[in-house]
């Protein structure tokens, strides 16, 4: 409750500052609260897995806010949160090219972390599932989807039992808009 107000306020503080100042300040503000830290890294990723540089920005944003030390109660660790196994697969996987044996490193993690993405949106083809199972875990997702409560066609999701990934996949495509307004983003092929 605490976030929705302060997420409130400072829609309300930008608004103000927008007919008091112009959009250009409202605008600045915006980078701000959802800026593009680690901007190379984060091109190249996106470029070498075919990934919008947006949805990465956004997921990030999500996941640790760019805090490179970020730990959830998960376990999960890093800018794009990734558990211990999930990381070592990537890295097997889609090898980073200084080894990737450091989950806080940005390079190695942003690097795992859109692998992975890469993969979830090929498995399951669609934006919205592929960011659900990021959050909940493949085996939830699959499961999901086989659930007629879940998924009228196995392939979309209706509903998402999790509340916290329900959010969670909101909040993503949300930002994910918003660095597309701000920073003139269009989706490559298969991002969508």
């Amino acid at each position: 409750m605490k976030k929705a107000g302060a997420a409130a306020l400072v829609l309300l503080v930008l608004a103000a500052l927008g007919w008091a100042f112009g959009p250009r300040l409202a605008e600045e503000a915006l980078r701000w609260l959802y800026p593009r830290q680690y901007s190379q890294v984060v091109s190249r990723e996106a470029e070498e897995f075919q990934l919008e540089e947006e949805l990465v920005y956004a997921v990030i944003r999500a996941e640790s806010g760019f805090d490179r030390e970020a730990r959830s109660h998960a376990g999960a660790l890093g800018l794009m949160q990734l558990t211990e196994p999930t990381f070592q697969w990537m890295a097997l996987e889609y090898p980073p090219e200084n080894g990737g044996g450091d989950m806080f490193d940005a390079n190695d993690n942003i690097h795992c972390g859109c692998a992975l993405l890469r993969r979830l949106l090929d498995h399951y083809g669609r934006l919205e599932v592929a960011l659900a199972a990021y959050n909940a875990g493949i085996g939830n997702v699959d499961r999901w989807l086989e659930e007629e409560a879940h998924s009228q066609d196995g392939e979309t999701l209706t509903s998402i039992p999790f509340p916290e990934t329900a959010a969670y996949v909101k909040k993503v495509l949300r930002s994910r808009e918003v660095y597309r307004r701000l920073y003139g983003g269009a989706a490559p092929h298969g991002a969508d």
